[in-house]
């Protein structure tokens, strides 16, 4: 069975990391031109951060006895953000290839006592996670991703999970693009407060359109980067789209994006209460293979969770 196959047919949810960037940047004080944490990939102090950040979390799934989804730190590793991380395209796509053997580098530290760890390679948008977007067609949106893509594909990751999609088209293109290079793909969906992405359009919608685009091309898909109250009335309907459903990545914050651009401390919510809301959620979704979380969440916040759906389970 492949590292992947494996995470589909898991009897309990994997856990995955939190908010990475949040974490690096409000809690830890790195710096990085547009929150890109890439950049920081050959900065020592960084990597020793980057190495505890993850070590904590896989010792929780080594605790809830369950596999880990390990995110490449590559969010905004398109070629289209080197103008404004100051890098060549060149310099930012091995800046990828780099992180994916950081990846690996932890995961080795841990396989024998989490398995599996699943690498992971994050694809963010071409334009900000916060907003519609939507300036790319799906076939422009393959081609500006297909080059990260690749050198995902060449570095060898398990799977790659396009985060904080805020479009359909963008979506189908990182879809296609993943298909072709032979990757496991998962979609993320962005929404706001009201449950729908920043276009407009309806969660079920946007997952019903990719999959009729792809031929249900991703593996499954998540919602990221939005509080559990903003979208468990979007999932608690019971339509047959919500079993495509497999992952939650959710914010600490019940700010809306807007109110979180303009925040200059970090929104840390309640970590007690974040693990019951998945709770209610993981009742809703009973296909929900991947938990962890966004924006202001860490060690504590999938602690939490994880209580929820494999310690309190077990007790």
């Amino acid at each position: 069975m492949s590292q992947f196959n494996a995470l589909l047919e898991a009897k309990k949810p994997f856990l995955t990391d939190g908010g990475m960037e949040t974490w690096l940047f409000f809690q830890q004080g790195f710096e990085a031109p547009e929150f890109a944490a890439l950049v920081l990939i050959d900065d020592e102090a960084a990597r020793t951060a980057l190495n505890s950040y993850f070590d904590g979390l896989l010792e929780l799934a080594e605790r809830a006895g369950t596999g880990f989804v390990l995110d490449t730190n590559t969010w905004r590793g398109c070629p289209v953000w080197a103008e404004k991380l100051g890098v060549s395209e060149d310099e930012l796509l091995a800046m990828s290839g780099k992180a994916v053997a950081f990846a690996k580098d932890i995961r080795a530290r841990w396989q024998d006592r989490v398995s599996p760890v699943l690498v992971n390679g994050v694809v963010g948008p071409a334009d900000d996670g916060y907003k519609p977007g939507g300036s790319l067609t799906a076939a422009e949106a393959k081609e500006v991703h297909s080059r990260q893509i690749e050198v995902f594909a060449q570095s060898g990751v398990d799977m790659i999970s396009a985060i904080t999609m805020t479009n359909i088209a963008e979506a189908i293109g990182i879809a296609q693009a993943a298909k072709e290079a032979g990757l496991p793909v998962v979609i993320s969906f962005t929404v706001e407060t009201d449950g729908r992405l920043p276009t407009g359009d309806l969660l079920g919608e946007a997952i019903e359109a990719v999959d009729a685009a792809t031929g249900n091309a991703p593996a499954y898909y998540m919602v990221n980067c939005a509080h559990p109250d903003h979208f468990r009335d979007a999932v608690a309907n019971g339509e047959s789209w919500t079993s495509r459903i497999g992952g939650l990545r959710a914010n600490a914050s019940r700010l809306s994006h807007a109110e979180l651009d303009e925040a200059e401390e970090l929104d840390q919510g309640d970590p007690e209460e974040f693990g019951h809301l998945h709770a209610e959620l993981a009742r809703l979704l009973p296909a929900l293979k991947v938990v962890g979380g966004c924006c202001g969440t860490d060690h504590r916040h999938v602690g939490c969770v994880s209580h929820e759906l494999h310690l309190s389970e077990a007790a």
